[in-house]
């Protein structure tokens, strides 16, 4: 019986897709899931493909060429681990699993060590680009084992996106989680940015009175200059689409906004090493806002605001896309922040510039402004933060004005832009050379005796005073 290159455990939209991608690229591909249902339904329709169908576990890990190499795309959390719990005693040491899921970081570092003691090589990769992305191309992150890296480096370079200068997006991250970690950062990353756009659309139709044909064509026009990104392409796409009575469907969706957990974690993981993620936490609070929609109805029935005042249309236009630009550069600057705070806590030594390099193609982030990032991290690696590269700090500050307006409009209308104000309040905080937190720190010492550093002593030395005398 030939035997596979690589097996597939999980079927559905993300794994199947990823299925026929390495098939398309020359791989003979094991199929298998834990209903077999699923197995019939790709078996039928892709059947005439290079694949082997699986009607157990133990047939799968049978067909597989050595060292095995298996991807698992299923549910994050118990799922990966009841598989592999029953996947594991079928293989050898040297076989390979990779997790393709969205994994807690955490997670994927205990695999790691356990699959280690019994000879197995674990990878964790994030996968990012959608149900398009992994048949046509998406954005790998893998990391884990790096002495698993060149048995899969040729697949997933070849079935990977590729960037503008025709490179594949995918490169090694790091050792351990690391590679689930920073996936979870492109989706808190993305998070932010989603957000931002949806505030900017917001204020645009209350205070700019746009309506959706109007919004197709601004949004397409920014999508060719300095916000151009796969986010902006299909928010300008979604403003077109319209029912058969000529109603855009973006008006009939339901403000409630759905997430899975990997913002939220993003959010944990910047608490856990000190990293004031502000813009990105807003964006997911945003999220749960919205999901209490009972309680704002009923709230805006009770609770008084300003109307939102008219405001000219091509002024408030350039307003908001200085303060879409201005505040997408912090989304990505707290992100990139985060993962190199993550990077030195954990000892993983992730390469920033290769990593905003891999993201220009294929994942859900990709944007003109990864090759700025790419640049500035190339040029100082250990750069401290985004906004003190000095091309971006150039870029921030000439949207300033129109930043502030922005956010001065919605404020002055009663329309909330968290993610918009959150980042400029951490841009200003960023740039402050005194904060009042030497006021903070009197008042922990007056009621708790944390005490405080001085400004006339050298940093280190701590001081208590009797407040109370």
């Amino acid at each position: 019986m030939e035997k596979s290159d690589i097996g597939m455990i999980g079927l559905a939209v993300m794994g199947a897709n990823l299925a026929r991608n390495m098939e398309r690229n020359g791989y003979r591909v094991a199929v298998w899931d834990h209903d077999p249902q699923a197995v019939e339904r790709f078996t039928s329709e892709w059947g005439g493909g290079n694949f082997a169908p699986s009607c157990s576990l133990e047939e799968f890990a049978g067909s597989l060429s050595r060292p095995r190499k298996v991807m698992m795309m299923i549910r994050a959390g118990s799922p990966v681990d009841e598989v592999l719990s029953r996947l594991v005693p079928l293989l050898e040491p040297g076989d390979i699993v990779i997790d393709g899921g969205n994994s807690q970081f955490e997670d994927t570092t205990r695999r790691c060590d356990e699959l280690r003691a019994a000879g197995i090589l674990f990878i964790g990769s994030g996968v990012s680009g959608g149900e398009a992305g992994a048949l046509y191309g998406p954005s790998l992150m893998p990391g884990g084992e790096e002495s698993a890296w060149s048995e899969v480096r040729p697949l997933f370079e070849a079935i990977a996106a590729r960037d503008p200068d025709g490179a594949p997006c995918c490169r090694w991250i790091g050792p351990g989680g690391s590679g689930h970690f920073v996936k979870m950062v492109h989706n808190g990353i993305e998070y932010g940015d989603m957000q931002l756009i949806c505030e900017a659309y917001d204020l645009l139709r209350k205070a700019g009175g746009y309506s959706n044909d109007r919004l197709h064509e601004l949004f397409t026009k920014w999508n060719r200059g300095d916000l151009a990104g796969y986010l902006m392409e299909i928010t300008a796409a979604i403003f077109a689409v319209k029912e058969e009575d000529g109603t855009a469907v973006v008006d009939r969706i339901l403000d409630k906004a759905g997430q899975k957990n990997t913002g939220m974690w993003a959010v944990r993981a910047a608490l856990d090493v000190g990293n004031p993620l502000s813009l990105i936490g807003e964006s997911v609070f945003a999220r749960m806002i919205s999901a209490r929609r009972g309680e704002r109805v009923a709230a805006a029935a009770l609770l008084s605001g300003p109307v939102p005042s008219a405001v000219d249309n091509d002024r408030l236009a350039d307003y908001v896309h200085d303060a879409l630009l201005a505040a997408r550069v912090v989304s990505y600057a707290q992100g990139f922040s985060l993962i190199a705070d993550a990077s030195r806590a954990y000892g993983w030594d992730i390469d920033k510039a290769g990593l905003a390099l891999i993201w220009r193609g294929g994942c859900i982030i990709r944007s003109e402004l990864l090759g700025g990032i790419a640049r500035a991290y190339r040029e100082d690696s250990r750069l401290p933060n985004l906004l003190m590269d000095p091309r971006f700090a150039a870029r921030v500050g000439s949207a300033l004005v129109g930043w502030r307006r922005t956010v001065t409009v919605a404020v002055a209308g009663g329309i909330p832009v968290p993610a918009f104000s959150s980042a400029l309040a951490y841009y200003d905080s960023y740039r402050c050379d005194r904060l009042p937190a030497n006021l903070l720190q009197a008042q922990r010492d007056y009621f708790g005796a944390h005490t405080y550093e001085r400004t006339d002593r050298p940093e280190g030395e701590f001081f208590h005073t009797r407040w109370k005398e």
